[in-house]
């Protein structure tokens, strides 16, 4: 169990604990000053209803929260996905790039090997001729 969960356990623990040990005070009713006007109402339903009020505002802060980074991870999720099909894309032109180039060396490399071969072939028909006619 995490820490920040485990205090919140305990810190409910403790507060049920406070609330049911001085249960009269909060069950007795007590004049509260509301600006306009002035009601008797028990502290424990009054302390319930702020609670309840302070709970509301938390749970509509950290649902706008949760909403922002979830559209934001959203967004980046998407900006990763189109960073990483570029690359992909880069890659793959770099590579056929790279085989055209191979292929024109290949190709360059044939024509040279065969005018070696065709000069090589040339040179030993003279020295053929020249040795026939010794």
């Amino acid at each position: 169990m995490r820490f920040r969960s485990l205090l919140v356990l305990v810190a409910s623990g403790l507060a049920a604990l406070f609330v049911v040990l001085n249960w009269r005070v909060f069950a007795g009713p007590a004049k509260v000053n509301l600006l306009l006007t002035s009601a008797e109402v028990p502290v424990g339903v009054l302390m319930l209803l702020l609670f309840a009020l302070a709970l509301l505002v938390l749970w509509i802060l950290v649902g706008g929260w949760q909403g922002t980074l979830l559209m934001e991870f959203r967004r980046q999720t998407k900006e990763l996905q189109a960073q990483r099909l570029l690359a992909e894309s880069a890659e793959a032109s770099r590579f056929t790039e790279l085989g055209t180039l191979i292929r024109e060396e290949i190709a360059k490399l044939r024509t040279e090997l065969q005018e070696t071969e065709h000069s090589i072939a040339a040179t030993l028909g003279e020295m053929d001729d020249r040795l026939r006619k010794r």
